[in-house]
């Protein structure tokens, strides 16, 4: 069926659409409308649809008194639980007009978790629920999505950060002196940031910079969960030492206003050179594929160089969004790396080298560059987002 951009939900309260399945009640402009990823099960507004409003897009959105043959029902998706049947949460209805192919399922889903393992998961439902197996499109902000039929990825992340940090300006680009060399952030302890962070101090990479490590805020993980092998590096002693040491911190800020993506610390863009991006996963669930956040978005929108700290791909996957890597520049082999303890060895490789150089003469040589990435940032979605409807539609 040739489905156009005609969206329905289970309510449209406000013009805005219900989250589906959603047990949490709550009224749109609220600020219990932002706390259905508390509850049970996880489904969140789809932010699908502000992309669209956003930039243009025009679609439709209608309950099911006035749905079209041929429309998509939209499942916001706030983390991925293997142990929810989430079709046996959709009513008889929409199954039934499910199996019929008069309707369809977008599940959208920011996150970078195996999009493999979830394929299986709903490919399972549907059998089990007499579904036909294209019944359903999955988005995923993992890059492996791409290669997985009815799965397209999204950088929703960069859509996210543009709407949120959109009353920000853009940080001028300057080629004064700038007091330091690199700009290095971590809100949030994760065992393999813990390795790397460790790994940099003790190898001094970190002197004459801004950097941060919060101790006192942790991620839900085991230290088993560590995709670097800390042994190879003769590290482990070093990392208990250094987390006995923090937290650490290079402003004022408080853990709020950290997570706050309305907010900058501005002197932590224009006074140093380069941005150390400290990415969410540094293995996407095992998936190969890579997953940015606005951490990387962060340092493009306010002219930092960067490296990054993250899976495997990703200054691959930045290129393929139009945005420059600096690679005349910067050693960027270890992105090729899909060894997760050799690609931090390369990175840190990468990162000592840039340390060597007359940095100030090195960012200006990286100038254009900054300031296409700068452009292309602060410039319309629409693109993307009809990238994706077309594949959506042509999968």
């Amino acid at each position: 069926m040739d489905y156009a951009n005609n969206f329905v939900a289970d309510r449209v309260v406000r013009n805005k659409a219900y989250p589906a399945l959603a047990q949490w009640q709550a009224q749109p402009y609220t600020a219990e409308w932002r706390q259905f990823v508390q509850h049970w099960p996880n489904t969140v507004p789809a932010e699908l649809y502000e992309h669209f409003d956003t930039h243009g897009i025009e679609y439709k959105l209608s309950d099911f008194n006035n749905v079209a043959i041929g429309a998509y029902y939209t499942v916001g998706v706030g983390f991925f639980n293997f142990d929810i049947d989430y079709f046996a949460l959709m009513t008889e209805v929409v199954r039934r007009r499910l199996r019929r192919e008069e309707l369809a399922v977008i599940f959208y889903y920011h996150e970078g978790d195996n999009p493999f393992h979830i394929k299986n998961r709903l490919d399972e439902l549907c059998q089990n629920h007499l579904l036909p197996p294209n019944c359903y499109r999955f988005v995923s902000g993992n890059t492996a999505a791409n290669g997985i039929p009815g799965f397209a990825y999204f950088p929703d992340h960069e859509l996210l950060y543009w709407h949120r940090n959109q009353a920000i300006p853009p940080t001028p680009v300057h080629t004064n002196q700038r007091l330091k060399n690199f700009t290095v952030l971590s809100r949030t302890h994760k065992w393999w940031r813990a390795t790397v962070m460790t790994d940099l101090h003790r190898a001094g990479l970190l002197e004459n910079s801004y950097w941060s490590y919060r101790t006192d805020v942790a991620a839900n993980e085991a230290e088993t969960d560590n995709p670097i092998e800390v042994d190879a590096l003769a590290i482990r002693n070093d990392i208990v030492q250094f987390l006995s040491n923090g937290p650490y911190s290079c402003d004022t800020l408080t853990h709020e206003q950290h997570n706050d993506h309305h907010l900058i610390e501005t002197n932590h863009f224009t006074d140093s050179y380069c941005n150390i991006v400290l990415e969410t996963h540094f293995d996407a669930d095992g998936s190969g594929g890579a997953f940015l956040t606005e951490k990387t978005f962060k340092a493009i929108k306010h002219g930092q160089p960067f490296v990054i700290a993250g899976c495997p791909g990703s200054l691959a996957a930045l290129r393929s969004l139009g945005y420059r890597t600096f690679d005349h520049a910067i050693d960027n082999s270890y992105d090729d790396i899909l060894n997760n303890t050799e690609r931090w060895i390369a990175v840190r490789s990468t990162i000592a080298e840039l340390k060597s150089k007359d940095l100030h003469a090195w960012f200006e040589s990286c100038q254009d560059d900054i300031e296409h990435n700068q452009q292309l940032f602060c410039g319309t979605k629409a693109d993307r987002l009809n990238t994706l409807l077309e594949r959506i539609r042509n999968d």
